[in-house]
């Protein structure tokens, strides 16, 4: 099993990026799938998490609400966070995971992607 995220980068507060997630060696329309994050210095904390069946169900942080869209397409395998009106404190790498169940702890997920860095600043 193989997850890999891009789109990772730097951006000034206020833009945007889109982060994606490719999958491969699982049933991606099996799982459930979320983003993760982790700051310097910091713990890894829950982002967002969509069910397996795509606008079933989805979580956000609450500090993401609103600025942050979590999308996937089983056709494709791929999932997607799309972040707008970013700020600094949003600065983390990112990682994706897949697992049976949807939640926002670790412990629902069984296979994590390597992550990609993203960059709030000026």
């Amino acid at each position: 099993v193989q997850l890999v995220e891009s789109g990772g980068g730097l951006v000034q507060p206020g833009g945007s990026l889109r982060l994606s997630c490719a999958t491969s060696g699982l049933t991606f329309s099996n799982y459930a799938l979320a983003w993760f994050r982790q700051a310097p210095g910091k713990e890894r904390e829950f982002v967002a998490a969509i069910s397996w069946n795509g606008g079933g169900t989805t979580y956000y942080k609450d500090s993401v609400k609103g600025r942050f869209a979590i999308a996937r397409d089983n056709a494709n395998d791929t999932m997607w966070l799309q972040m707008i009106s970013l700020k600094p404190e949003d600065t983390s790498v990112y990682y994706c995971a897949a697992g049976l169940s949807l939640g926002q702890r670790e412990s629902h997920y069984d296979h994590w992607g390597q992550g990609t860095q993203v960059t709030v600043s000026s």
